[in-house]
């Protein structure tokens, strides 16, 4: 008897600890990405349920900070830097919190993500960026709280904020015209001594055209004020194959010491087992 009572517990506190029973969360959590002209905007947050209640001006209080939505914080990600109200939100992650009034909220970006509701202590010197935006009466009612990405063009768009009969909108720009000016002057100036210096490399690596190869290389060393000795080291080893003898021990010497300077003793070994079997040492 004192055996099957042993083995009915055992099975008990097994069927127990195995038994894991899921049930819808009522607030589901969402996960919105959006890209702005070529900024990644992302948007994580749980989403409450009316259910016959009054939203604002009750279950969430008129001047009273609400987390802006369910459980942990809702929290925005921005790839790039962004200006909301001539404010600059530099690129990462905020917590998103709000204080409704009757006709306005004041909005606020806050660095710390990581509360579950509203801070218990609130520190200043954490807010990103504030403002106030206006709110508007819809024509009907909204059952889940919900946030949106609306109004998008290259450089802007508007994150809308809608429950029950109320919509917000906050307006942010981001630096699309910047980039794009950035990128098209990079790309106008011409290939950089590291795109010179990769293209070389790569062709060296995998047999190409040789001559290609050293064009590449000779322009890259050019544009390079003072060549790294593991830049040196791959012009060595391209002159080598290419049957450059002569430039190519002179350049490996070149990387020999400047790899003996850094302390670097696989560049140093390197080259003189190169040095060795071009007949140099």
């Amino acid at each position: 008897m004192k055996k099957f009572t042993v083995l009915a517990f055992a099975l008990t506190l097994m069927f127990s600890i195995n038994a894991q029973i899921t049930t819808p969360q009522p607030s589901p959590y969402t996960k919105i990405e959006q890209k702005v002209g070529l900024t990644d905007v992302t948007l994580e947050y749980s989403r409450p349920g009316m259910r016959e209640r009054t939203i604002f001006g009750d279950l969430v209080p008129y001047g009273k900070m609400w987390r802006t939505g369910a459980n942990k914080n809702t929290m925005i990600s921005f790839s790039d830097d962004v200006v909301v109200d001539g404010q600059t939100l530099k690129a990462g992650s905020y917590a998103i919190f709000v204080t409704p009034n009757e006709s306005n909220w004041d909005v606020v970006f806050y660095t710390d993500t990581e509360n579950w509701g509203t801070p218990a202590k609130w520190d200043a010197a954490k807010v990103a960026a504030k403002t106030t935006v206006e709110t508007m009466k819809l024509p009907m009612m909204v059952e889940t709280f919900t946030i949106t990405f609306d109004n998008l063009s290259n450089n802007s768009a508007e994150i809308g904020f809608i429950w029950a009969d109320t919509m917000a909108n906050i307006k942010f720009e981001v630096p699309t015209d910047a980039s794009v000016l950035k990128a098209i002057k990079k790309t106008m100036a011409g290939p950089t001594a590291n795109d010179y210096y990769a293209s070389a490399v790569y062709f060296m690596n995998e047999d190409k055209d040789m001559v290609k190869a050293e064009k590449w290389m000779d322009k890259a060393m050019n544009m390079i004020k003072e060549p790294a000795y593991w830049q040196l080291r791959q012009q060595s080893l391209l002159f080598a194959k290419i049957g450059k003898k002569k430039q190519a021990v002179k350049t490996a010497k070149k990387s020999l010491e400047g790899a003996k300077k850094a302390g670097n003793a696989d560049y140093v070994k390197m080259n003189m087992d190169s040095l060795k079997e071009w007949g140099a040492m």
